[in-house]
């Protein structure tokens, strides 16, 4: 049957009219649902969005890592699943195994929970980034990430773009009104939040936080499942920083020194109780800002030493890859110091209150100055100091979990205010109501089960060849065994690395008392008198100890395992070590650079173009190629501001060495093959 033109014309308007009203439908019931929401918001604290369904991940196809279910750690020490057995036989080794000393088994449960507090625990930190830092006062706000999301249509992306709302001036850069703002955000599909970042609604109240997941998962560009435990390394953290309100709030993750600015109209009083003004407040803004705006994508700076040392977000491929830190601290406690490293990043990295009672020693800034200029230009007006106060005082009317040291929900370790090897800041994350580390020590477990996907595209003949490379060349002197590190802390002298880093928890190191730490099955808040145990420091050397806080010395970085190159690109302990995938052309008989403006970060992460893998590992091995992306580095002045330039591990397979091209891409081919179940593991002395 024909339909004549007036009856497909009618029929056509009939279904444009069906839509609408099924589109109207949708809308008041979304109305509704927000209506709802918002009610409810008044009452209970909502928190969105969930932990994401293990089936939109790669980690169903990996191969697990060595970590036994049913062995046990106690305080760092490993009992394997069948030592672990005959100890419960004996009540002995009950007791050896027991919570009351320390003993974590390792279940899927715990891996379940780690899973969880991994993707959605904030440990409150989003008070002190929403109601203080002002992380969403300025273009980041909701409106604007909302807009941003929603023209997804419901696709997923690396990099959430967001266009600026406003003409803006940030530190010493001028951004207008229509401008494309590069996060580095990673959005799954159809999600209405960024991956590791919360939304809590409460009493109307909107606040943002951030998670693990923020820096330590990332999503594939083609397929959009999540790569649980690779860098998130182009998140624009910098960026995200500085176009907040009160950046100056984290004034001590950058280089800019608040006693020497000058003095500004808030007055507060002092600790010997006089009146004195704070600095002034648009100059430290911008100050700092100036200096988060120098940070590459994919890097941040956690060492509270109040130096400008952004470094790269670590892979969260963590099983035998202790020390966890870049300068090798975190290495002793649970899970051989993983749990110390994210117990740091829940306090000193996303809540600066909590080193307040150790400013003095860390900064040389006394307590009541230190709280004032954070909170002298807090978002929030209930959270901002009144001329006149004590910042003490005010800190303690206003704090969200009060009865502790800072604002996020941290527990005291024996000996607070100072700090230990196995706690920096003395202060051990923990929510209220659960047991002690238990998401901390969750977290670990979880993370020590991530490996990355299996590499589906090498060439076995290359990889055998190149492995033998890896030998001849002597990388596995160093980079040994089934997860490709010794564990060692290799000296700044020797590894000629950008010297900044190396050092940097020198501060920290003269806070230091002996580590201690409570029962892994005493519930939080800790009742009076609880037991306390010692942090044992036999798994680490005196000499890597001494390295990891410069202690005597110009400090050091540790061995990094090299599990995972191939999605944990640019390279070294300030990423420094990058080329593009245009940057090259390597044939039979060597390379050429064809496109130097994409050779190191100044060429790639800082102009939105992703660092290559294999450009990026030729750079690594190859003298003169290193040459000309240091040279790249060290002409950006953001790079210089940032201390960063890819400079050091000198450990060179070229043509000056005595390789050849092939022996220098096959090595490439066998590093990039180091993925859940290595091909080859080249013994140490071939």
């Amino acid at each position: 049957m024909v339909s004549s033109p007036e009856q497909a014309k009618s029929a056509d308007g009939n279904l444009k009219a069906q839509r609408q009203n099924l589109g109207l439908r949708r809308v008041s019931i979304l109305l509704a649902l927000i209506v709802f929401i918002s009610f409810l918001a008044y009452q209970i604290d909502i928190a969105i969005p969930g932990t994401p369904s293990i089936n939109n991940t790669y980690t169903p196809i990996t191969q697990p890592t060595a970590q036994e279910i049913g062995s046990y750690d106690v305080l760092g020490k490993v009992i394997s699943k069948d030592e672990a057995a005959s100890l419960l036989k004996t009540d002995e080794g009950k007791q050896q195994l027991s919570a009351d000393n320390g003993a974590v088994a390792i279940t899927e449960d715990l891996i379940k929970l780690g899973r969880q507090a991994f993707y959605t625990e904030t440990f409150g930190n989003e008070v002190f980034l929403t109601d203080v830092t002002g992380a969403l006062d300025g273009p980041l706000n909701i409106g604007n990430l909302g807009k941003a999301i929603a023209s997804l249509g419901g696709k997923h992306t690396t990099n959430l773009q967001v266009t600026m709302d406003r003409d803006m001036q940030v530190g010493d850069r001028s951004f207008k009104k229509g401008d494309i703002l590069n996060t580095g955000l990673d959005v799954p599909a159809s999600s209405l939040v960024p991956l590791g970042m919360i939304t809590h609604i409460n009493q109307g109240k909107i606040r943002v936080g951030i998670t693990c997941a923020a820096c330590h998962a990332a999503l594939d560009k083609k397929t959009g499942r999540i790569l649980e435990g690779a860098p998130n390394n182009d998140l624009n953290t910098g960026l995200i920083l500085a176009l907040a309100s009160n950046s100056a709030a984290m004034f001590r993750q950058s280089g800019v020194n608040p006693q020497t600015m000058r003095r500004g109209e808030t007055t507060y009083i002092k600790a010997d109780g006089r009146e004195a003004r704070l600095p002034d407040t648009k100059a430290l803004e911008d100050a700092v800002d100036a200096e988060f705006l120098t940070w590459s994508p994919g890097n941040f700076d956690s060492t509270p030493d109040n130096v400008n040392n952004p470094s790269q977000n670590p892979s969260s491929y963590t099983f035998g890859a202790y020390p966890y830190g870049w300068s090798g601290n975190a290495a002793i406690g649970w899970f051989h110091g993983l749990t110390t490293l994210n117990s740091n990043v829940h306090g000193t990295n996303s809540d600066m209150t909590s080193t307040a009672d150790a400013s003095k020693q860390l900064l040389g800034i006394d307590k009541e100055t230190y709280l004032g200029i954070i909170f002298q230009n807090s978002a929030n007006p209930d959270f901002r100091l009144p001329k006149g106060a004590k910042p003490s005082e005010f800190f303690q009317k206003i704090d969200p979990t009060p009865g502790t040291p800072a604002m996020n929900e941290v527990v005291p370790m024996p000996g607070y205010p100072k700090g230990s090897p196995f706690i920096l800041d003395g202060l051990m994350a923990n929510s209220p109501g659960m047991p002690l580390a238990a998401q901390l020590n969750g977290m670990s477990a979880f993370q020590n089960s991530l490996a990355p996907p299996p590499n589906q595209s090498t060439n076995s003949d290359a990889v055998k060849h190149g492995a033998v490379i890896f030998s001849k060349a002597g990388c596995v002197e160093c980079h040994s065994g089934r997860y490709f590190t010794n564990n060692h802390v290799i000296a700044e002298q020797e590894i000629k690395s950008q010297p900044s880093r190396a050092k940097a928890q020198a501060p920290v190191a003269r806070n230091f008392t002996e580590p201690q730490t409570y029962p892994s099955n005493v519930q939080v808040p800790l009742p009076e008198n609880t037991t306390v145990l010692n942090v044992p420091t036999d798994i680490t050397s005196e000499e890597d100890y001494r390295l990891a806080f410069a202690i005597g010395n110009a400090g050091g970085y540790k061995v990094p395992s090299l599990i995972g190159l191939s999605v944990t690109a640019p390279y070294l302990h300030d990423g420094g070590v990058a080329a593009g995938q245009e940057a090259l052309q390597v044939d039979k008989n060597g390379y050429q650079i064809v496109n130097p403006d994409q050779l190191g970060l100044a060429g790639t992460s800082l102009k939105n173009i992703a660092p290559d893998p294999s450009a990026s590992l030729r750079v690594l091995v190859d003298r003169n190629l290193r040459r000309q992306v240091v040279l790249a580095n060290h002409a950006n002045s953001n790079l210089q501001k940032s201390n960063v330039d890819g400079s050091g591990h000198n450990y060179w397979v070229d043509k000056q060495a005595g390789f050849n091209i092939q022996d220098q891409t096959d090595l490439i081919e066998f590093l990039l093959s180091l993925d859940d179940n290595p091909e080859i593991i080249p013994p140490q002395n071939q």
